[in-house]
């Protein structure tokens, strides 16, 4: 005699069987998928997708690999020239950031990621204010105050210029009526260095730049660019979790800035393709090797496709613009 929990398992294993069952996709990639990247070896983009690669061997998800390609020359701009020029080819995929709306806006590249056709959001990656361990700012504000007080003297660290980091302490300029030194980096790792060594006063790396300097007593985060707390609550330190930072919001401090971290083709590939590749980045995500991943290097999730993704990035593309004008950035008058 069936109850309802034979039922439930009875419907679960014709599930099962059907997904066994079901057909392979309408179109499958014939060769190696090449993912390329705007970015140089050892990035977080680089390490991002070389976890990617691992989950599709390790999970089986692909009948072919994927072969990870950075192409950072011209401060990513290979990359993405790379892509616009490959139009149809559905064996290859790039994985980018918010500079491909910068490039475009800031030297001139001629390309802009409309040149691209979205496949996913994988998850956003935050930024946080950050200052030596033993730095006098304990808080956003009195960081701010003494900003305010020797205009032009903060010493402010970033990686690149005219990029992100370089951006949102434009932002926060802007916000808060004062005025940093601004130097740029190679990269977030040697900002990182800097700023332990007090080469300079205060930083906006992402988590995965700072996490080690902190654990080790040697930064201090000051406030997060989110308008929510950051959701990991393990223990980095002995008493604190990225949780534990509070908003720069909260702290007198009206700046938000999350960097998206999304997966396109070329232009003039096939729905079907694009659908491979959608049900692709779902399986990867899904995997436990991606979420302790996530949690790792405290990234926010936020997996969008389609016209909701669609609608993300024009969004997200008219706000950088807006900053990037008031920063002055642009290359020509827009």
């Amino acid at each position: 005699m069936f109850n309802r929990l034979n039922v439930a398992r009875a419907s679960l294993s014709v599930v099962a069987a059907t997904m066994l069952c079901a057909p392979a996709f309408a179109w499958e990639p014939t060769k190696a998928v090449e993912m390329v990247l705007p970015s140089g070896s050892g990035s977080g983009t680089d390490q991002m997708a070389r976890l990617m690669s691992s989950i599709v061997v390790k999970h089986s998800l692909a009948k072919k690999p994927y072969i990870v390609t950075p192409k950072g020359g011209a401060g990513g701009a290979e990359g993405f020239i790379d892509l616009k020029t490959s139009p149809g080819n559905p064996h290859k995929i790039l994985i980018s950031a918010s500079h491909m709306y910068m490039l475009p806006l800031t030297a001139d590249v001629p390309f802009t990621w409309k040149d691209m056709t979205p496949v996913a959001n994988l998850v956003m990656d935050e930024f946080i204010l950050w200052v030596n361990a033993a730095s006098p700012y304990k808080t956003a504000g009195e960081l701010l105050a003494a900003a305010k007080a020797k205009p032009g003297q903060i010493r402010a660290g970033g990686a690149g210029s005219k990029r992100e980091d370089n951006l949102l302490f434009a932002a926060v300029e802007q916000a808060a009526g004062v005025k940093f030194n601004y130097i740029p980096y190679k990269g977030g790792g040697d900002v990182a260095t800097q700023l332990v060594g007090n080469h300079i006063d205060v930083s906006v790396n992402n988590p995965v730049e700072a996490v080690s300097q902190w654990r080790a007593g040697q930064l201090r985060p000051l406030c997060v660019f989110d308008d929510k707390p950051m959701a990991q609550t393990d223990k980095v330190t002995a008493t604190e979790s990225w949780s534990s930072i509070p908003t720069c919001k909260s702290a007198g401090l009206n700046v938000t800035y999350l960097m998206q971290r999304s997966v396109f083709l070329p232009t003039g590939v096939k729905p079907d393709q694009v659908a491979y590749y959608v049900d692709q980045m779902q399986k990867i995500v899904a995997t436990p090797e991606w979420k302790e991943f996530s949690n790792r290097n405290a990234f926010k999730d936020a997996f969008m496709t389609g016209p909701t993704l669609q609608k993300f990035l024009q969004t997200d593309a008219d706000m950088h613009y807006d900053l990037l004008k008031k920063a002055g950035f642009l290359a020509a008058p827009q």
